[in-house]
C-alpha cells in the first residue's frame, strides 16, 4: 500500500480542467512515458515558513497541528513520532529506465460539476494524467498511469476488485516505490475548498493513511500492512513541505482505520 492524495476542486468543483494529450496507452490501459523525460523545470519559491520541532515532541501537539483522526480509529506516540517520521530517507533517486511512481484510481468514476459524461479524461483519472505529466516533464520521475476502472457498476468493491491489477502491476515492475491511488473529495453542497497562492486558484488536497485498526478492536489481523509506518512518514514529510512552502494547500493528514491508504 503506497501513499496516495485526495482532490477537491472547489468541493464538488467548478471550472475547467485542461488535458494534454501525450503518452500512449498500452493495452492494460496504462501510460507509459512514451514522450521521454523532459527538462527539469521544476523549482521552489523560498520557505514560508519553519517548524520549531521542540514545540512538537508530544504527541497531542502533533496531532493538533497535523492530523484529523477518524473516531473509528486510534493512534498513540509509538506511530505518531515526528523525530522518527523526519529522520527518514524517502527521496527518489532518478532513474528512469523503469518505472518508479503508480498512480491509478479505485474510484475512477469520481467526477467533477464540469465534468462531460462518457469522457474520462474531464474526470479524476484526468486529474490524473495531468499529475503523472507534471512528475515526469518538471520533476524528472517515471510515472506509470494505470488508467483501469473498478468502480463502473458501483463503488462497493472497487478497492478489493483493483487489488489483483496493481499486485500484477507491482509484480511486473518492482522498480516501483510510490503507489498514489488519486481520489476526488466529497464535501458537502455549498463547501469550498478553493485557496489562492501566489495569485494562482487551486484544489486543497489531503493525505489519508489507513492504519488497520479500529478503536473498538484494535490491529485488525486480517488486514495486514507492512508499510504503515513508511507510509506515515511519507505522508508526513510530504504535509511539512506542503506547509512550509505552500501553506494553506493542504489539509491535515486523515488517519482512517482500514488497511487502504487513499
Amino acid at each position: 500500500d503506497g501513499s496516495s492524495a485526495a482532490s477537491d476542486r472547489e468541493g464538488q468543483g467548478s471550472g475547467g480542467i485542461e488535458t494534454r494529450p501525450g503518452d500512449s496507452q498500452n493495452e492494460t490501459g496504462d501510460t507509459a512515458n512514451s514522450s521521454g523525460i523532459g527538462d527539469f523545470t521544476a523549482s521552489l519559491p523560498e520557505k514560508q515558513r519553519t517548524y520549531n520541532w521542540s514545540e512538537l515532541t508530544s504527541y497531542d501537539a502533533l496531532v493538533r497541528e497535523f492530523y484529523a483522526i477518524d473516531p473509528a480509529t486510534a493512534a498513540d506516540e509509538t506511530q505518531l513520532n515526528a523525530g522518527d517520521f523526519l529522520k527518514q530517507d524517502l527521496k527518489i533517486t532518478k532513474e528512469t529506465d523503469t518505472p518508479q511512481i503508480l498512480i491509478y484510481h479505485s474510484h475512477s468514476q469520481e467526477t467533477f460539476a464540469d465534468s462531460i459524461p462518457g469522457n474520462a479524461q474531464t474526470g479524476i483519472m484526468g486529474v490524473g494524467e495531468v499529475l503523472a505529466e507534471i512528475l515526469r516533464k518538471q520533476y524528472g520521475y517515471n510515472v506509470m498511469h494505470h488508467m483501469g476502472q473498478y468502480d463502473v457498476e458501483k463503488r462497493d468493491y472497487a478497492y478489493s476488485n483493483s487489488l489483483p491489477a496493481l499486485e500484477a502491476i507491482l509484480k511486473e515492475n518492482p522498480s516501483i516505490e510510490v503507489v498514489i491511488d488519486l481520489h476526488r473529495d466529497e464535501v458537502a453542497e455549498g463547501t469550498r475548498l478553493v485557496t489562492e497562492i501566489g495569485g494562482k486558484k487551486m484544489a486543497r488536497f489531503m493525505f489519508f493513511n489507513g492504519l488497520s485498526r479500529t478503536r473498538r478492536l484494535g490491529d485488525i489481523d486480517s488486514l495486514p500492512n507492512k508499510n504503515i509506518a513508511d507510509n506515515l512518514a511519507f505522508s508526513f514529510q510530504m504535509q511539512v513541505l506542503c506547509n512550509e512552502y505552500y501553506p494553506g494547500l493542504t489539509r491535515r493528514i486523515y488517519l482512517i482505520p482500514l488497511k487502504e491508504t487513499v
